[in-house]
């Protein structure tokens, strides 16, 4: 059955399995963390539901357990750097920590991270850059099998490819845009599945191509042994950014982008790149804050639409979550639970079934 959890017992519960793939328990922590605060900022696609995948990809070997990133250009405001199969919640914040300190010293910073075990929600590395009082922007293309299809075709050929960007408000909460370009994460179609629900029209092709309500086209084979796919969001742009996405996050990275059928592998690798902007070095912080602050006043001067409360910027609704499920726990449904478990007893770590 399903059940409430809190968070404290998640983290260290992922933390045992995550630490049994071979991870120190520093590393573990710090990827529990992470998932955990995915789940608590109310994107379960992201969370703990990751970690049977994980162990997969550790066994198969495109997880590297204690990889760092590897610099392979730095000129001050240029960073080329390999995640190494590392852990994309340990390389990617050692990547973001090596751009916002030199986006801090010379005013501007262009990061590739090629090579990154799966990044995980990319608003985590936004955050990390408003809090120093920076813009972020990030371009990501995923390397596993793929499950979106392109405007007018009928099977998948390339990942989710999640944009971010991430701007500081001054005297308040950062705008944080974080979304696939795809109608849906990939993710969220898991846990639809797994909760035995259907999604709205629009979202999903089958097998052979056609509209379908069923989640479970694009989580487990189906007859024939083939996959359906996600749609892109906004029908020809969504495609266009999600083709941008594969481009500056796969190509320009060196990570490489998707061009070969799909196989069966559990790892999944991301190409991230990264640009970083700290408006004090750039001459406009007064006019910046100012402006920034009056636009989004003005947007919540709006009245309320049919069925809303208020006009909301991106990334309330996640710190919103997190206060919630901080104080009333994280809800799991039963799936997803007993794959954790089977994940747990994969490397020798026993979790409670019920």
């Amino acid at each position: 059955m399903s059940r409430t959890l809190p968070a404290t017992q998640l983290r260290a519960q992922v933390a045992s399995i995550i630490e049994g793939t071979g991870s120190s328990p520093a590393e573990a922590r710090q990827v529990a963390e992470n998932l955990v605060l995915a789940n608590l900022s109310g994107h379960d696609s992201h969370g703990i539901g990751m970690v049977p995948r994980y162990v997969d990809a550790a066994a198969e070997g495109g997880l590297q357990p204690n990889s760092g990133v590897r610099v392979q250009l730095d000129t001050g405001n240029l960073l080329t750097l390999d995640g190494q199969r590392g852990y994309g919640q340990i390389v990617g914040v050692q990547a973001m920590q090596m751009g916002i300190e030199r986006a801090k010293a010379h005013g501007s910073c262009i990061m590739t991270l090629g090579n990154a075990h799966h990044l995980g929600r990319i608003g985590h590395f936004a955050e990390m850059a408003t809090a120093q009082g920076l813009v972020s922007m990030h371009f990501v293309n995923v390397l596993s099998r793929p499950v979106v299809a392109p405007w007018g075709g009928g099977d998948g050929r390339f990942g989710t490819n999640p944009c971010c960007i991430g701007i500081p408000l001054a005297g308040a909460e950062p705008f944080l845009l974080d979304f696939a370009t795809s109608r849906v994460a990939q993710g969220k179609m898991r846990v639809a599945y797994n909760k035995g629900e259907t999604v709205a029209p629009g979202h999903l092709i089958d097998e052979h191509g056609a509209p379908t309500d069923n989640p479970g086209v694009v989580v487990v084979p189906q007859s024939n042994g083939l996959f359906g796919a996600l749609m892109t969001f906004g029908e020809h742009k969504g495609y266009g950014m999600a083709v941008a996405c594969e481009l500056l996050g796969g190509a320009l990275t060196g990570g490489g982008t998707w061009h070969r059928p799909a196989d069966s592998a559990r790892t999944v690798l991301n190409g991230m790149l990264t640009v970083l902007i700290d408006p004090a070095k750039l001459g406009t912080q007064a006019s910046f804050e100012a402006e920034a602050n009056a636009f989004v006043d003005w947007l919540r001067q709006s009245p309320p639409g049919a069925g809303f409360d208020q006009v909301q910027i991106a990334g309330e609704p996640e710190r919103k979550a997190r206060v919630a499920r901080e104080r009333d726990g994280i809800w799991v449904d039963d799936a997803t639970w007993a794959e954790i478990v089977a994940a747990g007893a994969k490397v020798g770590v026993s979790i409670p079934a019920d």
